[in-house]
């Protein structure tokens, strides 16, 4: 692991609070020189939250805009598999500076990418995973990144706290599945952005359904999906549903998601998480 990181691990990592107190003596949240900082989240694991983020960041990419991901899933980094990274990030006299994808150029800074063997778990912490967090945003230097795709864990524990507290996001896009108990964990995901003053940016449903080959009909293979329920609930639209896709899975695992192209769905992603960010809706306009 980067010394440059490794250094300061054992630092203390301060308060931690839960429930209405969450953001009392917090100091004030960073944007840095990046244009846009979008979170990704879910409420549970195994709803394809990763692959959500690394869609977002091939469809803002492929727009001609300069992308990056930083994965805050420490203990379970999926986010160089599925773009293909191996190289290791670098010190410079200016920060750390994150590889880049072969294709689309997406910078991204991940543990798996400092670890001597990728299948070696992160036993750590919560207050020295916070502290590793903070110094991704603060020590990694972007360079001219325009779009920041932040790939949160999933659930409400540590790092999500920390990236919502330490990082002016300019808001939250949250994935689900249509099974009930997705969407039921989900919820908490969204109240804990409210408690923060995270804007709710957009609701993704991942594997809602599977088309058929011939007729084109939607089978949902997990039951219906929630998805309007919470939209209508929380006032929150919906950006993407995306289906179970055998493609996605095939190049996830071979490290080639930047090369899926059907139905274009990465980039009508991109186009409708655009449309929600004040400052792109009015140059649209």
């Amino acid at each position: 692991m980067d010394e440059k990181f490794s250094s300061s691990c054992n630092k203390d990592s301060g308060r931690q609070e839960t429930g209405s107190g969450v953001n009392s003596g917090m100091p004030k949240k960073t944007k840095r020189n990046i244009r846009h900082l979008i979170a990704v989240g879910s409420g549970k694991g195994g709803v394809g939250k990763s692959t959500v983020s690394a869609l977002l960041a091939v469809g803002l990419a492929k727009k001609g805009l300069k992308v990056g991901v930083l994965d805050a899933d420490i203990t379970g980094p999926s986010i160089p598999k599925l773009l293909g990274l191996r190289e290791v990030p670098f010190s410079t006299d200016s920060g750390v500076v994150p590889p880049k994808t072969a294709w689309l150029g997406i910078r991204v800074m991940s543990i798996n990418l400092m670890l001597d063997d990728p299948t070696k778990p992160v036993v750590w912490r919560g207050p020295l995973i916070g502290n590793v967090l903070r110094q991704f945003w603060e020590e990694v230097n972007w360079g001219d990144t325009e779009y920041l795709v932040i790939d949160l864990p999933p659930g409400t524990a540590d790092a999500a706290l920390t990236v919502m507290q330490t990082i002016d996001l300019d808001g939250l896009l949250v994935v689900t599945a249509p099974q009930g108990l997705s969407a039921l964990v989900v919820k908490k995901m969204m109240h804990m952005a409210q408690m923060l003053d995270v804007p709710l940016l957009g609701l993704v449903e991942n594997m809602g359904y599977v088309l058929c080959a011939e007729c084109g009909a939607k089978w949902e293979l997990f039951g219906p999906s929630h998805l309007k329920e919470i939209s209508d609930k929380w006032n929150v639209p919906v950006l993407a549903e995306i289906p179970v896709d055998k493609e996605i899975s095939i190049l996830g695992d071979a490290g080639r998601l930047e090369h899926y192209v059907r139905d274009s769905v990465a980039e009508n992603l991109a186009e409708a998480l655009m449309a929600r960010l004040p400052e792109e809706a009015k140059q649209k306009g």
